[in-house]
């Protein structure tokens, strides 16, 4: 489609000349490529070096011409090893930003101390999701600032919002009041409103999770999914460490547990900050990155077998001071384990072998990582030219990216085409595809969903009978862990080996979540923790393969704020199905009982048979959505990689 330049510097200033065709032309559009914008010395100077080429570095040029607005530049980390470090700080990071999982461990202490009623700590409960959930700052703050920045922002809203909730629930001042018992006497200015504090703390996950999420999304263009499942994955299981710390460190004391949010979790990001960083993206098709990938994997599943496995024997067995720092000490080794990858590399380089990928396989277009440090854009602009490949539907009948920013560059046309299913949208442009909205109510009714067994777990717990709601919980993570890990190992496999998208997985959890609804509202002995288990692997499969659908079907360089978006269907869910339905329901039972507790099934028995039908209604949206973009992932994944349109479909 496009012809390399000849390689001579003659007197003329188009000194090489490019051919695009386009569908809409008979003859093909000739662009001159003047030889100044090339920015190199040599072209045979490039190819002995192996950097990159003319034209990268042309359109690379040509994007910061001609783009809305420069982007801001950074130093980028050259080398095979940051894209590892920066994977193995993410972790820790990632754990912190699954504070807000800690709810359920602290909101006994806030009902009795704060005195509240059912409906108000789920309303509490909502907050929590808003503040997770609403990432469209920190989805814009990604494309403008570095990633230490968008840390720091988010280690502050931890350090104030935990803190004010300590203050309270400690009594170290005065009770605060609940915004919603007197309307008159909230003021939205004020810090110590018990709704807006939980909303500023675990708004804190946003900003942390946004930051490394898009950061290692860009550092491993070509596994998103196996990434995605990786970071979503030690999310999940923060609450089973958590957890862990409540018991055997903090002593089941919710008060010690917020001080540690207030003030450790600031303290571990501080740390890792400077380990977050933007890197030569790694490559997806090298065999050592896949053995890589598959330690990691193994290292995190033995984490949450082991994290698990303490938390019930702690619960069931009484343990001494040193044997509970002992195994926490063992925990926070499993925790460091992705670090032996990087120091592997150190101690035993590997010389890898240059291979030449497929013809038309985005690999080319990948730069051999060398030994220093470059200045580039903090997200480089994923367009199919520079990383991924540029995309094309059937029905499309326009010029490629490629070609339109060739001919921006050189004035020959004014105006770019709407971008197609695959290359690079911005939020407004999504709006107006229907794939777009379809994805978020998939999302949506199954978070939702979802998030509102989370919230009210403990509650669920005491309802149905059992005896200890901190093992349905740590239940909970470790299935939440398994499916978020799983989703993204399974979907990545078969994304590339038969491009089936990512959605049939969505769409098969959708039924499982009938089912599983059914078996909450069924009450039968035994099923509550079978229906935990099974609530768990489903909420995590939904919450980990959202992350690379969007980023395959509107790209990678608005991905911050588009995938953010998306999240907001966990926090109207939340205030739909579990504020407004779960709550109302529980406390209407809990009155005909005489008491502010509920106990039996019908506490939760129509909540759940709604939240089946709810689930009944994703998985025809999902079948919708799996069938319209199909064709997009046969294009995006033939031969089992990103490939290029080839020319002779023009």
């Amino acid at each position: 489609m496009v012809e390399s330049p000849t390689g001579h510097r003659g007197s003329t200033p188009h000194s090489s000349i490019r051919s695009i065709s386009t569908p809409r032309m008979e003859e093909p559009l000739l662009l001159v490529q003047r030889s100044d914008l090339l920015l190199v010395k040599e072209e045979t100077e490039c190819h002995q070096t192996n950097s990159t080429s003319p034209l990268e570095i042309y359109l690379s040029s040509a994007e910061r011409n001609v783009g809305e607005k420069k982007m801001p530049r950074i130093v980028v980390k050259a080398g095979s090893r940051p894209p590892w470090v920066g994977l193995a700080a993410a972790v820790w990071v990632e754990l912190s930003a699954g504070n807000a999982y800690n709810f359920p461990l602290y909101s006994a202490a806030l009902k009795s101390v704060m005195g509240y009623d059912q409906q108000q700590i789920t309303l509490l409960g909502v907050a929590n999701d808003i503040g997770e959930n609403v990432g469209l700052l920190p989805g814009i703050a990604c494309n403008k600032f570095p990633p230490w920045a968008i840390l720091l922002v988010g280690l502050l809203l931890c350090l104030l919002g935990y803190g004010v909730i300590w203050l309270a629930v400690s009594q170290t001042i005065s009770t605060l009041p609940y915004w919603l018992e007197d309307a008159g006497d909230f003021e939205m200015s004020e810090v110590d409103e018990l709704f807006l504090a939980l909303i500023v703390a675990t708004n804190s996950n946003a900003w942390l999770g946004t930051a490394v999420l898009v950061t290692n999304m860009r550092n491993f263009p070509f596994t998103r999914g196996t990434v995605a499942g990786i970071l979503k994955g030690y999310v999940g299981i923060s609450a089973a460490v958590y957890t862990v710390l409540y018991s055997m460190v903090l002593k089941d004391s919710a008060t010690r547990l917020l001080l540690f949010l207030a003030l450790g979790l600031p303290v571990i990001c501080v740390v890792m900050m400077y380990f977050i960083r933007v890197c030569t993206p790694a490559s997806g098709e090298d065999s050592s990155v896949h053995g890589h990938f598959v330690f990691t994997q193994t290292a995190s599943v033995l984490l949450a077998i082991y994290v698990t496995v303490i938390s019930i024997t702690s619960d069931l067995v009484s343990l001494s001071d040193a044997v509970s720092y002992i195994l926490v000490a063992i925990m926070v080794i499993f925790l460091m384990s992705p670090l032996a990858i990087p120091i592997k590399m150190t101690l035993f380089p590997s010389i890898s072998k240059r291979t030449i990928p497929p013809a038309g396989s985005s690999d080319n277009l990948v730069q051999e990582e060398g030994d220093s440090t470059q200045t580039d854009p903090l997200l480089t602009p994923s367009s199919s030219a520079t990383i991924l490949g540029n995309f094309y539907e059937n029905e499309s009948d326009d010029v490629s990216d490629v070609e339109t920013l060739l001919a921006m560059g050189e004035g020959a046309v004014k105006e770019k085409r709407r971008p197609r299913r695959g290359e690079d949208f911005k939020l407004r442009e999504a709006f107006i595809k229907a794939d777009f909205w379809l994805l978020w109510f998939v999302y949506f009714l199954g978070a939702g969903a979802g998030v509102t067994v989370l919230n009210n777990l403990a509650q669920i717990g005491v309802a149905l009978g059992a005896d200890d709601t901190t093992i349905l919980l740590c239940l909970f993570s470790f299935c939440n862990f398994a499916g978020r890990l799983g989703s993204g190992a399974v979907s990545e496999h078969f994304v590339r080996s038969k491009t089936i998208p990512r959605t049939v997985w969505i769409t098969c959890t959708h039924v499982i979540m009938v089912f599983t609804f059914l078996l909450y509202a069924s009450a039968l002995n035994g099923t509550l923790y079978a229906a935990t288990a099974l609530l768990g692997v489903c909420y995590g499969i939904i919450y980990s393969l959202v992350v690379p659908t969007v980023s395959e079907l509107f790209g990678l360089k608005h991905f911050g704020i588009i995938y953010n978006f998306m999240l907001l269907g966990n926090p109207v869910g939340a205030l739909l199905f579990s504020g407004l339905l779960a709550g109302y329901v529980y406390d209407a039972e809990a009155a005909k009982q005489g008491s502010s507790t509920c106990l039996g099934a019908e506490c939760f028995r129509l909540t759940f048979l709604i939240l089946a039908g709810v689930c009944g209604v994703g998985t025809i949206l999902s079948i919708i959505l799996t069938i319209r973009i199909r064709p997009v992932y046969q294009m995006l994944y033939s031969g089992g990689s990103f490939r290029l349109r080839q020319a002779s479909d023009h």
